[in-house]
């Protein structure tokens, strides 16, 4: 295909500079294990996993066989009312990984759908208590919960909501975590837990029997990595227990074994309601995202309902999807049989070290980490994204992709990485940034 202006007209592409872009195209044709090649052949090291999503890596033979053995057996089969067994095998084999108690899985087809998702079942499970009365939700600043418009409401990204209305009412935020004091800070920062506080503060301002669910990224991804800090997801627990709250983590950026373990619950020890997932579910090889759902939660929803009723009058076209199943079975049976969680866990030391070392770089302001997951602020240009921008085509050119928000540079390489690819990450942010100012 040639790459002209025309040619590109017809696909207006999701969060990005389409004028810029298309003037400018960044095109990636190709990818195996960690790294990508553009459309002239050149390699570029993946570090941002696709977009948190390839944790086992590109192109996965097992994953590509699986997907492909399933097309040509049972390519769909409707979800309401009839069951095809991947869907039973698959939910047995992502609740053996949740943290107990949370094994109910629901399964949608992204993280966005996740988090509407858990939002309508926060509101099943109030109205099957007969406290219909729960209609709001809390989220914090800086979140992002996804771009659906109940995840949008959620979002504390001002950019995501601001051009697409009030979206769903009775949403609010409190602070996000991150404080001057805690610049540089490798792990969970010593200052912040009482911030927790604000959670208690709003349901004691709107009355605590109105609230549904709080909804927390454990560390919040997309704004820049922002790491919990010590005793704040543990406060955020006790005040949802004290006042009937659900919990919600959104782990679909730390799940599947980017903190080090399973999910981040698992690492921070803080067991929420209901837990969103996506992305590295599938290593990011056919769209889907999940919900667990704690016992108490699904238990309360099934028995309000008529004996053979509808217990859950929600789902869509593609939930477990025959292709997306088996792309999630298979990648399952590669986390398992290559202990990619306990491989993140060995691998974080080093690469938290070696991101930490680019701290003297003049246009680095802040350095955040935990697993293997690093947000790197830019010093600010003469309006927001402008720095993250130029820093994520130079390090396309130099053979570098990473996501960037604003100006935030998220580093999260597969959980297959090897030292040396970590090497070549970092020897590439420092060639890239070493310029900028």
């Amino acid at each position: 295909m040639k790459l002209d202006h025309e040619s590109m007209r017809s696909f207006w592409m999701p969060f990005t500079g389409n004028r810029d872009f298309k003037s400018e195209p960044r095109m990636l044709v190709k990818a195996e294990g960690v790294y990508f090649w553009n459309d002239r052949g050149e390699k570029i090291i993946d570090a941002s996993s696709g977009l948190f999503c390839c944790a086992a890596g590109h192109c996965r033979k097992e994953i590509t066989e699986a997907v492909y053995r399933q097309m040509g057996t049972l390519d769909y089969s409707p979800p309401f009312q009839t069951g095809q067994p991947l869907a039973f095998e698959f939910a047995n084999r992502v609740a053996a990984l949740t943290p107990a108690g949370l094994d109910h899985i629901f399964f949608t087809n992204s993280g966005s759908e996740s988090v509407d998702t858990a939002m309508k079942i926060a509101y099943a499970y109030h109205y099957a208590r007969g406290e219909g009365q729960r209609q709001r939700f809390v989220s914090r600043e800086r979140a992002y919960h996804g771009v659906n418009l109940g995840g949008v409401s959620l979002s504390g990204m001002i950019k995501n909501r601001q051009a697409f209305g009030a979206g769903v009412p009775g949403v609010a935020h409190m602070r996000h975590t991150w404080l001057p004091e805690n610049r540089f800070v490798k792990g969970q920062p010593e200052s912040g837990a009482e911030l927790a506080d604000d959670l208690e503060r709003l349901a004691l301002n709107y009355g605590p029997d109105t609230i549904a669910a709080c909804f927390v990224e454990p560390i919040a991804g997309s704004t820049g990595c922002l790491v919990p800090p010590k005793g704040y997801l543990e406060r955020l627990r006790e005040i949802c227990t004290k006042y009937g709250i659900l919990l919600v983590f959104d782990e679909v950026i730390t799940g599947f074994g980017r903190t080090g373990k399973a999910f981040a619950a698992d690492s921070f020890g803080v067991m929420p309601d209901v837990m969103t997932m996506a992305k590295a579910l599938t290593n990011a090889a056919q769209p889907m995202g999940a919900v667990a759902v704690s016992d108490e939660v699904h238990d309360v929803i099934m028995k309000a309902a008529p004996e053979k009723a509808i217990e859950l009058f929600h789902g869509y076209t593609y939930s477990a999807h025959p292709a997306a199943c088996a792309a999630g079975i298979a990648t399952m049976d590669i986390f398992e049989k290559e202990k990619l969680f306990d491989r993140a866990a060995e691998m974080s030391g080093y690469f938290l070290d070696s991101i930490f070392a680019l701290s003297d770089l003049p246009v680095i302001t802040d350095i955040r980490g935990y697993g293997m997951l690093v947000g790197i602020d830019l010093k600010a240009q003469q309006q927001p994204g402008v720095a993250g921008l130029e820093a994520q085509k130079r390090l396309f050119q130099n053979g570098l992709n990473l996501k960037a928000t604003g100006d935030s540079l998220l580093v999260a390489p597969p959980l297959v990485s090897q030292r040396e690819h970590i090497d070549e990450i970092c020897s590439k942010l420092r060639e890239s940034l070493s310029s900028m100012t």
